[in-house]
């Protein structure tokens, strides 16, 4: 009865286990156990009940009368306790009377209830709770997947497949995201997506982590930014700990790493993930990575590693159309239960063009302002409460910026925007600027047609539609109309 109340009385999470040979040991046994509970409650009120179950919660112990042995699953995990929370547990050992030493022991058998590590923070990766999931979504909270020990960066229970909205910007790397989620042995390793900001790459990032979780708990992934992957690299030469840091991260099913350009110019650890790209791929485990430009644009990184980062599929992101705005307007207002309408989200999806972000947190912000105020969403009341971002956007470009920036790149006359020449070497750079023009300006068809000597709107349809085409199939334009996108609106290149 003692040793089962002391077992029911354990703080929640934590499991444990009274092992003992002979029966007159028993009551011993339960008397280190109980104190072994004191010094665990105490752990949680002086570290908080996040962090307790973060770290010490899930981690099996063993008691008997000669001592207390707390089991954790790896080296690595072994080290990080020791090194942070052991002193004080002995110490609190000793005050509870416990009776014996307290050790630790790696159980390589031991496998956490939490098993892939996500988005890792500056120092170190271990077996968490799961993280809440959104009640919306289809992945079962108690699957096997583990967090990060900040309990900050987890999964965004939004980013899954089934709320990606895909259009001919991003089809390639939507394809091959789900190629890769979906196969059990690496596919395009490594797979390389690459795009602008806001346009959907760490969405796809974590709608395979959802899969892999939903459908193959039993895989081990890190999800991290390169630039945690760098401090906590710098952390373990810090701490003469490189080799629980090469076990770690070469230990895995699943290695995801966002934005990598966030290691250019630093030597040391583009040389550190080199080797670990390297040992990954030599033993068949997949790795993903992304960027804001393809491998062969990336400043300042080795030419061994940007050889590498190229040799599975590159597959990049484009700026998003008119429709796919819409589309995921659409999809956004939705998912959020609310009716918006037609009229406002074809506003937005013309008016808001830099990023997937900035769109839907200018819905976000339509939605709530009416929500919270009171008022029906209408044309005049978005603009009303957007004024600030449609300055912005109105605040830098116009049709005449637009052809003459066109004009320049092309290497064209600024006239030649105006004429009836159809040469192709001006139609095309006129079809560019009609369509950025769409893209950038309020302005309606009939308006930009005038400013291109006076033609019809349905020859700036047909323009935009052109160079939607073309975009699609040739790298050379797509980068083109990227670059004076860029330009116009006054980003970096």
């Amino acid at each position: 009865m003692v040793v089962q109340q002391m077992v029911d009385n354990v703080p929640q999470g934590q499991k444990f286990m009274v092992v003992g040979g002979m029966e007159h040991r028993k009551d011993d046994d339960a008397a280190n156990g109980a104190a072994w509970q004191k010094v665990m409650q105490m752990m949680r009120e002086r570290l908080g009940e996040s962090v307790f179950q973060r770290w010490l919660a899930p981690l099996p112990a063993t008691a008997t009368a000669m001592q207390v042995t707390l089991n954790v699953p790896t080296r690595f995990m072994r080290d990080w306790i020791d090194q942070h929370y052991l002193d004080q547990m002995r110490a609190l050992w000793q005050q509870v009377g416990g009776r014996g030493p307290l050790e630790l022991s790696v159980t390589s058998s031991l496998r956490p209830a939490t098993d892939v590590e996500v988005d890792a923070p500056a120092s170190v990766v271990a077996p968490v709770a799961a993280a809440p999931v959104a009640a919306t979504s289809s992945v079962s909270p108690s699957a096997p997947m583990s967090f990060t020990h900040d309990g900050a960066a987890t999964l965004d229970p939004r980013f899954t497949f089934e709320h990606f909205v895909g259009g001919r910007s991003n089809e390639l790397a939507l394809a091959a995201a789900r190629r890769v989620a979906e196969q059990s042995s690496p596919g395009f390793n490594p797979l390389f997506l690459y795009g602008g900001v806001g346009l959907g790459k760490t969405h796809l990032m974590h709608a395979i982590a959802w899969h892999l979780r939903k459908h193959h708990p039993e895989r081990r992934v890190v999800y991290m930014s390169a630039e945690k992957f760098m401090y906590q690299f710098v952390r373990a030469l810090r701490f003469k700990d490189t080799v629980a840091f090469k076990d770690q991260f070469r230990s895995v099913d699943v290695l995801m790493i966002d934005d990598v350009q966030f290691i250019s110019g630093r030597e040391h650890t583009q040389e550190e993930f080199f080797h670990t790209f390297n040992a990954l791929v030599d033993q068949n485990r997949q790795v993903i990575v992304s960027a804001d430009k393809s491998p062969q644009d990336l400043d300042k990184i080795d030419e061994r590693l940007r050889s590498r980062l190229g040799w599975g599929l590159v597959a990049d992101i484009h700026p998003t159309s008119a429709d796919l705005r819409l589309n995921i307007l659409q999809s956004k207002a939705k998912q959020a239960n609310c009716v918006v309408p037609e009229k406002v989200l074809e506003f937005l999806a013309y008016k808001i063009t830099n990023n997937v972000r900035e769109l839907e947190g200018a819905l976000n912000r339509i939605v709530a302002h009416a929500q919270l105020v009171g008022r029906a969403i209408t044309p005049e009341m978005t603009q009303e409460v957007l004024a600030d971002i449609l300055r912005a956007s109105d605040r830098r470009i116009t049709i005449d910026e637009i052809q003459k920036r066109v004009a320049e790149h092309y290497n064209i006359r600024l006239t030649d925007m105006h004429s009836a020449r159809r040469a192709r070497v001006v139609a095309r750079p006129r079809q560019v600027a009609m369509y950025l023009a769409k893209q950038l300006t309020p302005r309606s068809l009939p308006e930009i047609g005038r400013k291109f000597g006076g033609r019809d709107h349905t020859t700036v349809i047909h323009a935009v539609r052109k160079v939607e085409e073309l975009a699609s199939q040739d790298q050379s334009l797509r980068d083109d109309v990227e670059l004076l996108r860029r330009m116009l609106q006054g980003q970096p290149n």
